[in-house]
Parts: structure tokens; C-alpha cells; sequence
């Protein structure tokens, strides 16, 4: 993954680009969180035309981590997404919710982690890691 510089706070929420723009929120009760219409409003309302994916985290331990990601483009919720994932292990890594360095996350479509070192501030070396699930196939005919 890129290295990243800027992570921004804001009263109620992180911000970050990890190749593409997410806002993460740290949350309770994410199983029954309104994933969907809370994040379809941020993404719009917030952050307008351009949009930003949206996370929301529930801490589970202290280096574990559930997540819940809307996705702009998809305009729904998705199974993973990665740039989210290590979006939110930064975040809350940053905020001081963990100390480790390998922040492990659980997806609605499997568990991943995120490694990092912080070198000046800066998050580099990000490693993604977790399996991969051939999930659909389709076919479609051009004309």
C-alpha cells in the first residue's frame, strides 16, 4: 500500500488517503450500525460530488478491530475494501486506540491486517494481508 502523511481529525471522525479518500468513524454496536444511509449522507453531504469511501470501526480488543465499509462508486456497502481497511488501522492507530504496529480488522468478508512502521510521522511500508475469495463470475456480450 502507499505511504501515507496526512492523517486529519476532526471532532467526530478521521480522514485519510490511502489511494483513495476515506472517512472512518469510530463507532458502538456496529453489527446493528446503519452502515448504509449513514454513510451514503456523509459521503454526499460532506464531501459532495468528489465523494470519500466511509468506515465505520468498532474496537474489539486491543489490536482487533471490526469494520463496516460504504463504498462511493458502489453506493452501497461492500464485503472488504482494502484501501478502507488500511485506512482504519491507521486511524485508530494514530488516535491512540492502539499501540501495535499490525492492526488486525474484521471485514464483513473476512479478516485482514494492516502492518505499518512510522518513520517521521509518516506511515510506510503498509502491508495489507489476508486471503483472497473468488466471489462471483459473470459473462456479458459486447456488441
Amino acid at each position: 500500500m502507499i505511504d501515507v502523511e496526512n492523517v486529519d481529525f476532526h471532532a467526530d471522525h478521521i480522514f485519510t488517503n490511502t489511494g483513495t479518500l476515506h472517512h472512518i468513524e469510530v463507532v458502538d454496536d456496529l453489527e446493528n450500525y446503519p452502515v448504509v444511509e449513514r454513510g451514503r449522507k456523509i459521503r454526499n453531504e460532506v464531501y459532495g460530488t468528489e465523494g470519500s469511501n466511509v468506515n465505520f470501526v468498532e474496537q474489539v480488543d486491543n489490536n482487533t478491530f471490526d469494520i463496516r465499509t460504504y463504498e462511493r462508486g458502489v453506493e452501497d456497502e461492500t464485503l472488504a475494501c482494502g484501501t478502507g481497511i488500511t485506512a482504519a488501522a491507521i486511524a485508530v492507530h494514530k488516535i491512540g486506540k492502539t499501540d501495535n504496529n499490525t492492526v488486525n480488522l474484521n471485514a464483513v468478508g473476512g479478516k485482514l491486517n494492516v502492518s505499518f512502521e512510522v518513520i517521521d510521522n509518516v506511515y510506510k511500508n503498509v502491508i495489507l494481508t489476508g486471503p483472497a475469495q473468488f466471489v462471483f463470475e459473470g459473462n456479458f456480450k459486447i456488441n
